[in-house]
């Protein structure tokens, strides 16, 4: 089993920074994609941010420019920085990671969510 544990969200004011967290422990044989999803109230869950083990990246349009991701592999941790945050980033943040198993195996896990809230 895989467990992902989040932390660092919380209330900004608008223009304002954040990061998030995620780590991965547990049954680990090798990370290929780690990523952070959000999901507004009453919406549905959409990708913020995607990155390789090699470091390449894919970012939502609504937040190009302003949140980076970034990973440490020692670590099994994937960062967010979140930059001039508008109160339409607030949402849980969800982080998911895809464990590779070998034979072409593979199966992604979601942290429990963290609350990310901008506003005044």
């Amino acid at each position: 089993q895989v467990q992902l544990v989040e932390s660092g969200g919380g209330l900004v004011q608008p223009g304002g920074s954040l990061r998030l967290s995620c780590a991965a422990s547990g049954n680990i044989e090798s990370i290929n994609l780690m990523g952070w999803y959000r999901q507004g109230p009453g919406a549905q869950r959409d990708l913020v941010a995607i990155i390789t083990t090699g470091g390449s990246t894919n970012y939502a349009d609504s937040v190009k420019g302003r949140f980076t991701i970034s990973r440490d592999n020692a670590k099994n941790t994937v960062y967010l920085q979140m930059n001039s945050l508008k109160p339409e980033d607030t949402a849980v943040y969800y982080c998911n990671v895809q464990i590779l198993y070998g034979l072409g195996l593979s199966r992604n896990y979601w942290g429990q969510g963290t609350q990310v809230t901008v506003s005044s």
